[in-house]
């Protein structure tokens, strides 16, 4: 019998390592970013054109390489930043497995330009799945310069499950972001497409923060500042007034490396209980110095997950220093009552007044319990006083009900689709509401119960989604337009979804620099922030991650709905609850929200019956 195991050629091993290190264009970033940090360059440069699938570039001032370090750079394991096992466990620097390099050359065209700065001349090597084109001397600045071309050209399976370009473009930039935020003694440029879109100086902790993600967050941010022999913690949280669902920026670095970390995100909002609304999040941006035998950063390809030796104890220090932030600078609102300008006015008590006289007590002196003409008499009197102004405007008809909608009843014969909604058709046109949540009939099976909440969002989104595929709907413009400040990844985003905003009423016009101004809303949305409702609908996308058409018209018409529908105590008129019930029953799927949540429910006559049993 022949042997059947065999050593895998040096390509087909890098293609399979090239899976786990370089998954997109932002990893190309990532990679070769965080190489340019580690050769300690005062300047980073960062070109992407097609957002990463045609070519990206990254030019840095750093130390550069030699000739024979060039080539031997792209072989597998090859790296100088370690040189032991032992090196593992005291880590100064971003990279240490030698994988990147060999990676992105075994999925894409690589041509390298480098020169130690006491050499007159530089290095040109090419690269092409993972075969050495050329290599040559030639004139360059010093440094480094990489641009990498057609990634995953010799991948096709790989490169067809890429996203679209601005679906791959925000993922640059949050990658790039990460970066830049925890290495503010680095300068920073990024374009796209010839398009700059950052441009970040040297600069403070605090500044780049505000440089990355707009002037707004200037006034979010309280200082945290702890230091102890196992860790030090400086950064910063924002206050809880400016806490929101969606589109908080959290962020956790570990010795100048970011980290996903859900226990000691569970730590820091500890300390927000009972100063936000529950499910809602902050921003915060934490940085943490430790010492590198103490951590685990070999745990993950793209090391995004970090070990601690002493993980409850650092999770208690961590959230005792941001409840000392939150209490040091006052973050918990107080009332000031000897504040010159109080907007109200509190009652005072008459001091120069005197009460000197006992409350009288009015009693009938001729009252006698035991007799009962007296008795008689005086309930008499007590009770028919006026009686007859309790009674005026009531008038004396027959039990009044909702006139039955037969065209509904012809409807929902029709159009259920759901078996338990099939005695519909035979409900009451009585509907009650219960303390303005619920709305209560009864029908053919017992008493049906419908959330009005979610009953309105249902046909408010099949309302929106019908002008979003149609791309026709009312817009209201705006006496005084509205300004929103995005950070470039959301601008990217808001640029995706602008088609969409556009078909359901809103008019937004571009003033450069993320800045915009919001023109026209959709009709029937009055009394919402147009400014809150175009953030979200931007985060939200950004979350779902998706690029197909179809879903980022779901992802606008559902937001819209939910910040557009009545809220949960509205009381309604009979009117309103007929108008509501009827159209949510001509919607397709009445049962349930586009979301999945749970509209309509039905308890039957056999459960009624068996609780009075």
């Amino acid at each position: 019998m022949s042997d059947i195991i065999r050593l895998l050629p040096d390509s087909v091993a890098n293609q399979i390592a090239a899976g786990e290190v370089i998954q997109r264009p932002a990893s190309l970033i990532k990679e070769l970013v965080e190489n340019a940090i580690d050769a300690e360059a005062h300047e980073i440069h960062v070109l992407v054109v097609d957002a990463g699938k045609t070519s990206v570039q990254v030019i840095d001032d750093g130390k550069g390489m030699s000739e024979s370090d060039a080539r031997l750079a792209f072989e597998r394991h090859a790296t100088s930043k370690i040189r032991e096992a032992a090196d593992l466990f005291n880590l100064h620097t971003m990279g240490f497995r030698g994988e990147a390099l060999a990676s992105i050359a075994a999925v894409a065209e690589v041509e390298l330009k480098t020169r130690m700065e006491a050499d007159e001349l530089g290095t040109r090597l090419v690269i092409s799945g993972s075969k050495v084109v050329s290599q040559e001397i030639t004139s360059c600045p010093k440094g480094s310069s990489f641009i990498v071309k057609n990634l995953f050209f010799n991948v096709p399976a790989r490169r067809k499950f890429l996203k679209s370009n601005a679906t791959e473009l925000s993922n640059i930039l949050t990658e790039f972001e990460r970066i830049a935020l925890v290495h503010p003694n680095v300068a920073f440029t990024l374009h796209s497409n010839g398009t700059e879109v950052f441009n970040l100086p040297e600069t403070t902790i605090h500044q780049r923060i505000v440089s990355v993600f707009g002037k707004r967050m200037d006034q979010h941010l309280l200082p945290v500042k702890v230091d102890t022999s196992l860790i030090s913690i400086s950064g910063y949280v924002s206050k809880p007034e400016f806490a929101h669902k969606k589109g908080n920026n959290q962020f956790f670095f570990v010795n100048g490396r970011f980290m996903r970390h859900p226990y000691f995100h569970r730590a820091v909002m500890e300390a927000y209980e009972q100063l936000i609304p529950v499910g809602e999040q902050v921003s915060y941006f934490l940085y943490f110095e430790v010492d590198p035998a103490n951590i685990d950063v070999n745990i993950h390809p793209t090391k995004a997950e970090i070990k601690f030796d002493n993980e409850q104890s650092i999770w208690q220090i961590l959230a005792a220093s941001v409840k000392e932030a939150l209490g040091k600078f006052n973050a918990i609102p107080t009332i000031d009552f000897d504040a010159p300008d109080v907007p109200f006015d509190l009652p005072m008590f008459n001091t120069d007044k005197h009460h000197t006289e006992p409350p009288k007590v009015n009693v009938n002196p001729h009252f006698n319990p035991f007799d009962s003409t007296s008795k008689d008499t005086y309930q008499r009197q007590s009770v028919d006083k006026q009686w007859e102004q309790l009674y005026q405007g009531i008038h004396t008809s027959p039990k009044s009900e909702m006139p039955f909608d037969e065209s509904f009843l012809e409807n929902k014969t029709n159009e259920a689709t759901n078996n338990s909604l099939l005695d519909v058709a035979e409900r009451s046109s009585t509907l009650l509401q219960y303390k303005g949540c619920y709305i209560l009939t009864s029908v053919k099976s017992g008493l049906m119960i419908i959330d009005q909440h979610r009953a309105h969002v249902r046909v408010l989104f099949d309302l929106y989604i019908r002008q979003v595929s149609q791309g026709v709907s009312p817009s209201q413009g705006l006496l005084f337009p509205e300004m929103i400040q995005l950070a470039p990844s959301e601008s990217v985003m808001l640029e995706t979804i602008m088609p969409d905003l556009l078909a359901v009423g809103f008019e937004l016009t571009s003033l450069g620099g993320g800045s915009y101004a919001i023109n026209g809303v959709p009709a029937g949305i009055e009394g919402l922030s147009p400014v809150e409702l175009v953030r979200s609908m931007v985060n939200t996308s950004m979350e779902k991650g998706n690029d197909i058409k179809e879903e980022m018209h779901q992802i606008v018409a559902l937001t819209l709905a939910n910040a557009a529908a009545i809220v949960y105590g509205q009381v309604l008129t009979t009117d309103e609850m007929t108008s509501l019930v009827d159209q949510l029953f001509s919607s397709s799927t009445p049962n349930y929200t586009p979301d999945g949540r749970l509209i309509v429910t039905t308890i039957s006559d056999e459960e009624i019956s068996k609780v009075f049993k």
